[in-house]
């Protein structure tokens, strides 16, 4: 089971932009993921729980408000999906993380 972020760090202007970045599941199971951010005033993430498939890949859109240049984080906790999962979040709950990948986040001036 793995789980990798391309590009692997997030570097957007501190008055506000995008960065889509994509999750690539490099294992033969399906993953569930769900993402936590250490500044949620400032930073949107679509989507926060999600499924990857098999050798598969998920796109996921960083969006920063503007605000003071900071340093920040995303964590990425995934899991192996349950077979009949269709709700990504409910079935997280019930999971313990597998694993989980961290994503640096810039805001520059």
């Amino acid at each position: 089971m793995s789980l990798t972020a391309d590009p692997p760090a997030c570097t957007v202007p501190a008055a506000g932009g995008t960065s889509t970045h994509k999750l690539v599941n490099g294992g033969a199971d399906k993953l569930i993921f769900k993402i936590k951010s250490s500044n949620n005033n400032e930073y949107r993430i679509t989507p926060v729980f999600g499924f990857v498939d098999p050798s598969g890949s998920k796109d996921i859109v960083i969006t920063r408000t503007a605000g003071a240049p900071k340093e920040d984080k995303l964590v990425i906790h995934f899991a192996n999906a349950p077979a009949d999962a269709t709700d990504a979040q409910a079935a997280f709950a019930a999971l313990a993380p597998a694993g989980n990948i961290t994503i640096p986040m810039s805001a520059t001036a």
